[in-house]
C-alpha cells in the first residue's frame, strides 16, 4: 500500500502542474468572451429545446430526420462547415405485444392495455400517436406462457438470493424492477438462470414518489403509474449487423443467425411496463415473502417471490429493418493545426419526446455553435479543428457515433485529441462530470471559470465541491453514451458532464418541454452552464499551443486502482509487482514531461528559432496525445474484443456500470468461481497485459526508443 505520505506528495506535484495547463495564450480573451453574458442566451436555448422536441422522434423515422435538418441549419448559420454523415443500419421497432395474466384457476384473465395515458391539458396529445407502442428494441419475439417469478432488480446477487430461498426460475417469466443495471444485463441473466420471458417494471419506490398520497406529473417531477421506461435491450455497440466494421452502403452484413450467434442480442422475449402493471402482477404472486429491501412503497402490496400461481402470457412481434441514419458534423478548420481535431458531440434520437434525454444536450450543443459562430465574427480562429457531432441511433446501442468512429478509425486513432460528450445534459440540479484522468484539471479549472446556475453568489466549481476538498469525478468505463466508442476502442482522452444524475420520467412520453420547463430547469440557467463549461473546455484543448494533460493525475488514479486490486486478491499468489513498477514508471515519465513543458515555457521567445520551437512543441504535444492509445490492446478484453481499453471497461452484465482493470477482474470472477490453477493463471496473465499497457504509455511520454 502507498504510504499516505508518499501519495499527499504526489497530490503537491500534480497540484503544482495546474499552472502550467493554463499559460495565458493570445486567445484568452476571446475564451472569456466565450462565457460572458454577451455570447450565451438561455432564450435561445429554450426555443432550440422546443423545436428539437415537438414530435416524438425515434432513429430511422421522419421526424428525426427533421431534427436533423434543424441541427444543419443551426451549424450552417453559425458560420460551421456542415455535412450529414449518413448510414444504413439494422433499427428494430414493435409491430405487436400483448400481455395477459391469470391470477389464479378460479379467476378470469386480465389484459393489459399497454398505454401511457394522456394527461388532461397535455399540449403534446396531439401528436401522442406517434409515440410508438412501449417494448424493448431489439427484443426477442416470441409467445410465451408461465408462472411469474420476481427477481427484485434481476441482477446475480438476486439470483443467488432466491437460490438460498429454494426458488427456481428455469421455465418462468421473470419480472424485475428497472434501477440498477442495464435492462439488456437484465434479460440476459434472466436467460442464463432459465426463464423464458421477462417483464420489466417501474416502482413507484424508486420513480413514482414513493406511493402514501405522492403526485405525478405534470403536478410534481415524479413519472405516473401508467408511465413506461423503454429502451434497448442490445448488449453490444453499433450496428449488431456490422460488428467492428462501418454501415456504409453494400457492406458486408451478418445474418440475423449469425447475430444470434454472437451473444449480443437477447435470445427470449422481454417487455417494458408500467408500475401499476408490475403492482397487478405482483399481487398475483405468492410463495416466500421477499427481503424487506426487496419490498416497494408503504402502501405497496406485499411482494411475494413465487413462483405463481399467477400465470402470464406474453406475446411479442416486433420487425427489424435496415434503415438511414444520420449523423450532423460540423467543422471548424484550425488555423495552425488543422489536422489536430478537438471533438466534441451529443445525440439526437429519443424514444418519445426527449426532452431531457438527450435533447437537453442537442440544445446546449447548439448553443456552443452559436457561440463559437460569433466569436469567428470576431476575429477568432482556432489553432486546431474543432468538430462538432450529432450523433444518431444512440439509443438503439450507441449506432451512430460507432459507427463514425469505425468508418474514421485510422484518422482518429493518428488525429484526435480528446472527445467531449454530453448525452442528457440537465436532469435537475447539481453537477457531475467524468473523465479520463488525463483531463481532470480542465474540469475543474473551467467550472471554476463559469457561475454556480442555482446560487450566483458561487462559482460552479464551490458548488460541486461542496464539503469536500475535491471534487468528484467519474471514470469512462461504463458503455452508457457516445464516449464509448472514443475511450473503449480508440483509446481517445474524453469527458462527459450533466447537471443533475437520473431523473424519474427516464424514457418515457413523460420527458417532454414541460417536464423540463417546470422541473429540470425552469429558467434554462443550467442548460447555459454546462454549454459554457463544454465549450471553454473545448476551446483551451483548440487553443493551448502545449496540451493541457496531466498525466500525474492518471499515475494517481492508477495507483489507487492497483491499492483496492491487491487487497481483494490478498488471499490469492497473484504477483502484482509488475503492475506496481509500471505505475511507477509512469509517475516518473508524467513528472519528466512537466519539466520539459516548463522548459519550452521558459525558453519561448528567445532560446529557441520559431521553427525549432514549433518541432519541438509539436513533438511533445503529439506524445501527450498518443499515451492514451497506449492503455489499448489489439486483442481487446477476453471475449469482448471490440471492448480495447485495458484500464476501463463496462461490467459484463451492467453497460452502464464502469470498471477499472476490467480484463482483470472478469478473470477474477471466473477464478472464484472455479478456482483451478488454470484459471488464476489467467488472472496473473492479465495483470501482466495491463502492466505492459502502463509501460507502453510512459514509453509514449517519454518519447525514446528503447
Amino acid at each position: 500500500m502507498v504510504k499516505k505520505t508518499a501519495k499527499a506528495n504526489l497530490l503537491a506535484i500534480a497540484t503544482s502542474f495546474t499552472f502550467l495547463l493554463f499559460y495565458p495564450t493570445p486567445k484568452s480573451s476571446y475564451h472569456s468572451l466565450f462565457i460572458s453574458n454577451s455570447l450565451s442566451d438561455n432564450a435561445s436555448i429554450s426555443h432550440h429545446l422546443y423545436t428539437l422536441t415537438r414530435r416524438p422522434h425515434v432513429a430511422g423515422l421522419e421526424a428525426n430526420a427533421e431534427a436533423a435538418a434543424y441541427v444543419l441549419s443551426v451549424f450552417a448559420s453559425s458560420n460551421i462547415k456542415s455535412h450529414i454523415a449518413s448510414y444504413r443500419v439494422a433499427l428494430h421497432y414493435p409491430v405487436s405485444r400483448s400481455l395477459t395474466l391469470t391470477p389464479s384457476p378460479q379467476e378470469s384473465p386480465i389484459s393489459f392495455r399497454l398505454e401511457q395515458e394522456i394527461y388532461e391539458g397535455d399540449p403534446y396529445a396531439d401528436v401522442a400517436h406517434e409515440v410508438l407502442p412501449t417494448f424493448h428494441a431489439y427484443a426477442k419475439s416470441g409467445n410465451v406462457t408461465a408462472p411469474v417469478v420476481y427477481v427484485n432488480y434481476g441482477r446475480s446477487e438476486d439470483y443467488a438470493r432466491l437460490e438460498q430461498m429454494g426458488v427456481n426460475v428455469s421455465g418462468s417469466i421473470v419480472l424485475a424492477k428497472y434501477g440498477k443495471i442495464y435492462r439488456g444485463g437484465i434479460v440476459q441473466i434472466a436467460y442464463e438462470a432459465g426463464a423464458i420471458g421477462v417483464l420489466v417494471y417501474s416502482d413507484r419506490k424508486d420513480y413514482g414518489g414513493g406511493g402514501c398520497g405522492a403526485k405525478w406529473f405534470p403536478d410534481d417531477k415524479w413519472l405516473p403509474p401508467s408511465g413506461v421506461q423503454v429502451g434497448t435491450v442490445y448488449n453490444g455497440l453499433g450496428d449488431p449487423t456490422t460488428p467492428g466494421w462501418a454501415s456504409t452502403e453494400e457492406c458486408e452484413r451478418l445474418s440475423d443467425e449469425e447475430v444470434e450467434k454472437s451473444g449480443d442480442v437477447p435470445l427470449i422475449p422481454s417487455l417494458p411496463i408500467s408500475a401499476v402493471d408490475g403492482e397487478t402482477i405482483l399481487r398475483s404472486i405468492g410463495g416466500p415473502v421477499a427481503d424487506e429491501d426487496w419490498q416497494g412503497s408503504e402502501d405497496a402490496p406485499t411482494y411475494n417471490v413465487g413462483p405463481g400461481p399467477g400465470i402470464v402470457h406474453l406475446s411479442y412481434t416486433g420487425k427489424q429493418v435496415i434503415g438511414r441514419i444520420e449523423n450532423v458534423i460540423g467543422v471548424i478548420e484550425g488555423a495552425e493545426e488543422p489536422d489536430r481535431l478537438v471533438i466534441l458531440g451529443n445525440h439526437r434520437d429519443a424514444w418519445t419526446f426527449g426532452a431531457v434525454d438527450p435533447n437537453s444536450g442537442t440544445a446546449a450543443l447548439l448553443e456552443v455553435a452559436q457561440r463559437l459562430g460569433k466569436l469567428q465574427k470576431k476575429g477568432w480562429k482556432p489553432r486546431r479543428t474543432i468538430v462538432l457531432c450529432n450523433w444518431d441511433a444512440e439509443e438503439y446501442g450507441l449506432i451512430g457515433s460507432t459507427e463514425w468512429v469505425e468508418e474514421n478509425r485510422e484518422m482518429l486513432a493518428s488525429r484526435a485529441i480528446a472527445y467531449l460528450n454530453v448525452d442528457s445534459g440537465v436532469h435537475g440540479p447539481g453537477f457531475f462530470a467524468s473523465a479520463t484522468p488525463q483531463l481532470d484539471e480542465l474540469l475543474k479549472q473551467a467550472t471554476q471559470q463559469v457561475k454556480d446556475p442555482d446560487n450566483s453568489s458561487q462559482t460552479l466549481y464551490q458548488s460541486w465541491v461542496g464539503s469536500r476538498t475535491s471534487p468528484k469525478i467519474g471514470r469512462l468505463g461504463s458503455a452508457g453514451s457516445d464516449f464509448a466508442a472514443f475511450v473503449h476502442h480508440l483509446g481517445i482522452p474524453a469527458t462527459h458532464m450533466a447537471f443533475g444524475e437520473g431523473y424519474p420520467v427516464y424514457h418515457s412520453m413523460y420527458d417532454d418541454f414541460i417536464w423540463v420547463q417546470k422541473f429540470g430547469d425552469p429558467m434554462f440557467h443550467r442548460h447555459v452552464a454546462v454549454a459554457s463549461v463544454w465549450g471553454l473546455v473545448t476551446l483551451w484543448l483548440a487553443d493551448a499551443e502545449l496540451l493541457p494533460f496531466n498525466y500525474l493525475s492518471y499515475a494517481m488514479e492508477l495507483q489507487t486502482y492497483a491499492n483496492d486490486l491487491e487487497d481483494d486478491i490478498s488471499d490469492t499468489n497473484i504477483n502484482l509487482t509488475p503492475l506496481l513498477k509500471s505505475i511507477e514508471e509512469l509517475k516518473r515519465a508524467a513528472t519528466e514531461i512537466n519539466n520539459q513543458r516548463r522548459e519550452i515555457e521558459q525558453n519561448k521567445g528567445w532560446q529557441l528559432t520559431w521553427k525549432k520551437h514549433h518541432l519541438k512543441v509539436r513533438e511533445l504535444n503529439d506524445r501527450l496525445m498518443m499515451a492514451e492509445r497506449a492503455f489499448t490492446d489489439q486483442d481487446g478484453l477476453f471475449g469482448r474484443s471490440w471492448y480495447k481499453h485495458l484500464i476501463y471497461g463496462p461490467s459484463k452484465y451492467d453497460d452502464y456500470a464502469s470498471e477499472s482493470f476490467p480484463g482483470i477482474y472478469d478473470a477474477i470472477a471466473k477464478a472464484k468461481i472455479s478456482n483451478t490453477a488454470e484459471s488464476w493463471k489467467f488472472v496473473q496473465h492479465e495483470v501482466y497485459r495491463v502492466s505492459r499497457a502502463v509501460k507502453h504509455a510512459s514509453q509514449i511520454i517519454n518519447g525514446e526508443l528503447t
